[in-house]
């Protein structure tokens, strides 16, 4: 693929020292054709993936948010064995720490009106007292501790309105889709494989709870300057806790995943993370969720 990959880059008048593949990357490997111009290969079975950024990204990018522009779409195997696409090459590194400007994108891509995105599909809240039944039936809970945890996803439904109209949302907002600056600025959202209409939440249930009790309020600000939204904190807090404990209970039965650099990889990371979260006091309105 190196070669084809450097023929492409010549077409764009790179030449063949300019191009390096980027390590990692679970849909699609990655290629620098030197300063401008970045190539994404899609791996067997993220060819719909790859095909639903095409869509996505101009969308994203007319609301405002950054993310690079996409200059080049192939989606057959003529010329790379695989769809590509050839997008702007963005400057920057992998924050150690979320960049608060990331709500204003959000924000942002959260005020799409839903229309004619006919490749991107609907996701929603889930069933996760079934994921807490199943656990009890094969022995991974008691029966005490299931009722316990199938009555805090009740307690916490009351919280928040599950029909609530979706959103556009990026599904993966995580410090590998960022690009920041050299001072933490953000430079870009990338990786748009995971786009869906589902509830705002689902932006902030990959960030650490802690990263998301500080960006929430400014998220919200930003929130009512653009939409005159009347959402409350408390409800979107709910919202995102529900996600964060209905995911760390499905993934309790996945098998080890050593060497991702993702938090959440681990099978048991984001429950304790929960556990660690709330042993630390949270603030309001985190403290009245349990």
């Amino acid at each position: 693929m190196v070669d084809a990959i450097r023929l492409l880059a010549h077409s764009y008048g790179v030449t063949a020292d300019q191009v390096r593949e980027v390590p990692g990357g679970v849909a699609n490997r990655g290629f620098v054709l030197g300063e401008r111009l970045f190539v994404r290969v899609a791996r067997p079975t993220f060819e719909a993936d790859l095909r639903k950024e095409t869509v996505v990204v101009p969308v994203a990018r007319d609301a405002g948010v950054r993310t690079p522009a996409i200059l080049e779409y192939d989606p057959s195997d003529a010329h790379l064995g695989a769809p590509y696409v050839v997008v702007e090459r963005v400057h920057g590194t992998e924050p150690e720490v979320t960049p608060a400007a990331v709500v204003v994108d959000l924000a942002r891509l959260h005020t799409v009106r839903r229309g004619a995105l006919a490749e991107v599909p609907v996701d929603g809240w889930g069933e996760p007292r079934v994921a807490v039944g199943e656990l009890a039936d094969r022995g991974y809970l008691d029966a005490e501790t299931a009722r316990w945890l199938a009555g805090w996803f009740t307690r916490l439904e009351q919280r928040f309105d599950r029909s609530a109209p979706a959103v556009l949302v990026h599904g993966d907002v995580a410090p590998h889709n960022l690009l920041v600056g050299s001072d933490n600025s953000l430079q870009a959202v990338i990786d748009w494989g995971d786009a869906a209409w589902g509830p705002r939440a689902l932006d902030f249930a990959k960030l650490r709870l802690t990263e998301v009790v500080q960006l929430l309020p400014e998220y919200l600000s930003v929130v009512r300057e653009l939409s005159d939204s009347a959402l409350a904190e408390d409800e979107l807090a709910a919202g995102v806790l529900y996600l964060h404990l209905s995911w760390g209970v499905g993934k309790l039965q996945a098998d080890p995943w050593p060497g991702q650099r993702h938090w959440t990889a681990p099978p048991a990371s984001r429950l304790a993370s929960l556990l660690h979260f709330f042993t630390a006091t949270p603030p309001y309105p985190w403290s009245t969720l349990t």
